[in-house]
């Protein structure tokens, strides 16, 4: 009788890829957004998460799937990860139709396949940490149930979910009573200062099947879009045949993400805490924070800084020069300039919906 196949051998880690990053214009657009950015130490986000898994699972179990406009600029940052298979979806439809689509394929390469969803474009400054966590929720999930990674909480965060946790289980992952909506300050104070709330990450863990059964629960409507592609095989049918059923499937699949469209209905959830310099890379405030100089800027291209403190100054065209700035971003490109407080970094998107709303789509 063989061995049975170990958590390493079982995992599957899908990444998504498919993000447009508003909150980076102008150096991010519809054809290069965040996740393809060179904005750490001269490495893309996406080719940072692939190289974090990697040693977890192999190349071959990691595949990353991005819209169908972004796949050949994504297998050229992925050059060093040959076997790391690429899918294109054709329309972009929320996290739901992902991950039922990763379960799919994941339970086409073994009908006991444990699935990792991820996104692409986080910060984690230790990887091994990170891995040891995915693990862990891997291996707590084997038989049965969803894992997600809630990253212990290092301040009073408004701008992420949380995550309230509930008894240890005793292997290292913990119940999950509740996810929170992004919460108000006062509230934000709480949930830190009574430490059984974790930030909500976006990474799920559970076996492929468990999956697909979960869709077919709570997303019928789902679960009939998909169904073209249970049919289908990624990587060994036809590349046309499967783009076929994938455009066919998304073509009627509802737009709707894993936390509404599933997460909310399970009462089988566990938490694992992760410590590991988390950053979800949301803003150019939090670009600078992960990646700061001695003097706290975050400086790329052909810049020149004098007298300047916690700034973020970026040229992906002009020479920038700035003289005795504090916490402000100004990032140029040959054909835009965004300046603006530190502080107001999420505001960037309301530029990007008024150059849209005034249709100036050759600068999104």
């Amino acid at each position: 009788m063989s061995e049975p196949a170990t958590i390493a051998e079982r995992l599957s880690v899908c990444i998504m890829a498919g993000g447009s990053g508003t909150r980076f214009w102008p150096l991010s657009r519809k054809s290069r957004p965040k996740q393809l950015l060179t904005l750490l130490d001269g490495a893309t986000l996406l080719g940072r998460t692939v190289a974090r898994v990697v040693p977890l699972c192999g190349e071959s179990g990691v595949f990353v799937v991005t819209a169908a406009a972004l796949v050949e600029a994504s297998r050229a940052v992925l050059s060093a990860f040959p076997d790391v298979f690429i899918i294109g979806e054709p329309v972009a439809r929320n996290t739901a139709p992902c991950l039922g689509l990763a379960a799919i394929v994941a339970l086409q390469r073994r009908d006991d396949a444990i699935l990792a969803l991820l996104p692409a474009d986080h910060h984690v400054a230790n990887p091994d940490a990170f891995r040891a966590a995915l693990a862990c929720a891997a291996a707590a999930v084997a038989d049965g149930g969803i894992a997600t990674l809630g990253i212990v909480p290092t301040h009073p965060e408004t701008g992420y979910g949380y995550i309230e946790v509930g008894a240890d289980r005793g292997d290292g992952s913990a119940d999950v009573l509740r996810f929170v909506e992004k919460p108000a300050l006062p509230r934000a104070v709480e949930f830190v200062l009574g430490g059984r709330h974790l930030w909500n990450s976006g990474v799920f863990v559970a076996r492929a099947d468990v999956l697909l059964a979960a869709i077919d629960a709570t997303l019928p409507a789902l679960s009939e879009a998909l169904q073209p592609l249970r049919e289908q095989r990624a990587g060994t049918a036809a590349a046309s045949t499967f783009a076929e059923a994938l455009g066919s499937a998304f073509a009627v699949a509802p737009s709707i993400s894993i936390d509404h469209g599933i997460m909310e209905h399970r009462h089988d959830l566990v938490v694992v805490a992760l410590e590991a310099g988390w950053s979800d890379v949301g803003s150019w405030r939090s670009a600078r924070e992960v990646n700061a100089d001695d003097d706290g800027n975050l400086i790329e291209g052909d810049t020149i800084a004098v007298d300047c403190e916690r700034c973020v100054l970026v040229s992906d065209g002009p020479l920038i020069a700035a003289v005795g700035l504090r916490d402000v971003a100004v990032v140029a490109t040959r054909d835009a300039v965004l300046v603006l407080p530190l502080e107001r970094s999420q505001d960037v998107r309301d530029i990007v919906a008024r150059l849209g709303a005034d249709g100036r789509h050759d600068l999104l």
